[in-house]
């Protein structure tokens, strides 16, 4: 995720606890009933935030197993063609000590 992102990111979930925030206070209710419910959004939102951090987690590890997996084919294909040149060089040499 680019940094722009998750400073949206950071922003939204930052802007949503306060805008929760300031319109439960503002609601008329009793303290008990507001602590509640800020107690209860709180639960909520960090529940959420969890599963973010979860997915944003796995996501990582997908990114990382498809760079390991590509950069294991790059060096596969170039031992591989590192093998051809050294057969092909082998076989040049040969083909020059015969003709000497």
């Amino acid at each position: 995720m680019s940094s722009s992102g998750k400073d949206f990111t950071i922003g939204l979930v930052a802007g949503a606890l306060i805008g929760s925030a300031v319109a439960i206070l503002y609601a008329p209710d009793s303290g008990s009933n507001t602590r509640d419910k800020i107690s209860y959004r709180l639960s909520t939102y960090v529940d959420e935030l969890n599963k973010l951090i979860d997915e944003l987690q796995n996501e990582k590890e997908k990114y990382v197993s498809d760079a390991k997996k590509k950069g294991d084919d790059v060096v596969s294909d170039a031992k591989k063609r590192a093998d051809d040149l050294i057969r092909e060089a082998e076989s040049l040499l040969e083909n020059i000590e015969k003709k000497s």
